[in-house]
């Protein structure tokens, strides 16, 4: 019987995968055990579930049939598992979980020393880059992201929001002057960001009231990585638009002075996403509602009023910054 509920779960992988190879990688098993176990059950079955190329595995009608059958069956065991097991308490075992650069840097890691001390047997796996996964694909349990989901495969839950600041450094300043108004910035330098996905550079968006302006920026520079945009800003190679959470402790220290305080840019929604035909562990519950509290309670990721902007750096600061620059020299 444990052999027979490996091979379906082996199934689902391969299915949801589309790979042997990616199916043996993510359930950290031999191919040839996988492979094996599935030919096991097409005996068994005495039904091919398959279909198989050299460079493709695609499901038969049959398969299809089975494969939902198996992805209820298996949810089914976990759950009457769990409900008579530890887990509930105390979730086990490998939470594989992806997120962008600077959210991992700063939000989740700084906070997740309590979340080990809370479960301690949850060993996870994180991925930070600034590149969109494919959470079936690649294995993923689950992702927070940033911006409107396309994926309608997704389930999501929204725990946050993404505000931005515009900023360039006190010595960019000096040389290129202050600008005033968003149409200032066209006769500035800027530091663009591109898509990893498609290549695309963002756009530059200003909002104040009912007024609403897009600005296609030119720069010597487009980079596709949250830490090393703004460290492109902090050398003074242009001026930068970044979520706060990022510049707000470089704005404090002088580091960078923040630009049009009175402008600001369309917030993103933040989401916890995890693919709607996956079993949600205890393991993936429990760290799902802590993130959502850990974003409730984060002075920059919490959702407020809509169209609310994040509070504006504290006046003394941006004073003390402005007065650094005001002597700053003539635009582009």
């Amino acid at each position: 019987m444990n052999n027979k509920f490996q091979a379906m779960e082996v199934f689902v992988q391969v299915v949801d995968t589309g790979s042997f190879t990616r199916a043996a990688d993510i359930l950290q098993l031999p191919k040839a055990t996988v492979s094996t176990l599935v030919q096991a059950l097409e005996a068994s079955l005495s039904a091919k579930l398959l279909h198989r190329t050299t460079r493709l595995v695609t499901v038969t009608t049959d398969g299809a049939a089975y494969y939902e059958r198996c992805v209820r069956i298996l949810s089914d065991v976990r759950d009457a598992d769990e409900s008579l097991s530890r887990s509930r308490v105390s979730p086990s075992g490998r939470l594989r979980v992806d997120m962008a650069t600077g959210l991992a840097s700063e939000v989740l890691i700084p906070a997740l020393p309590a979340f080990f001390e809370r479960y301690p047997d949850i060993m996870m796996e994180l991925g930070s880059t600034d590149r969109p996964v494919d959470l079936v694909e690649e294995g993923v349990d689950c992702a927070i992201r940033g911006g409107e989901l396309g994926d309608v495969n997704l389930i999501a839950r929204r725990v946050g929001v993404i505000n931005f600041l515009t900023a360039a450094s006190p010595a960019y300043l000096e040389r290129y002057g202050v600008p005033q108004h968003p149409r200032d910035l066209e006769r500035h330098r800027c530091v663009n960001y591109f898509s990893a996905k498609t290549g695309k550079t963002f756009d530059w968006d200003f909002r104040r009231g009912e007024e609403r302006i897009d600005i296609a920026m030119r720069g010597v520079i487009a980079l596709n990585d949250s830490h090393t945009y703004v460290q492109a800003g902090l050398a003074g190679l242009g001026v930068i638009q970044m979520t706060d959470y990022l510049l707000l402790q470089h704005v404090a220290a002088g580091r960078m002075v923040q630009l049009l305080p009175d402008w600001t840019s369309e917030p993103l929604p933040v989401h916890i996403v995890y693919p709607q035909n996956r079993h949600l562990s205890a393991k993936v519950r429990v760290f799902v509602e802590w993130v959502s509290d850990l974003f409730a309670n984060h002075p920059q990721m919490r959702i407020r009023a809509a169209d609310q902007p994040a509070p504006p750096v504290p006046g003394a600061v941006m004073n003390a910054a402005a007065a650094a620059v005001s002597s700053a020299g003539a635009l582009l």
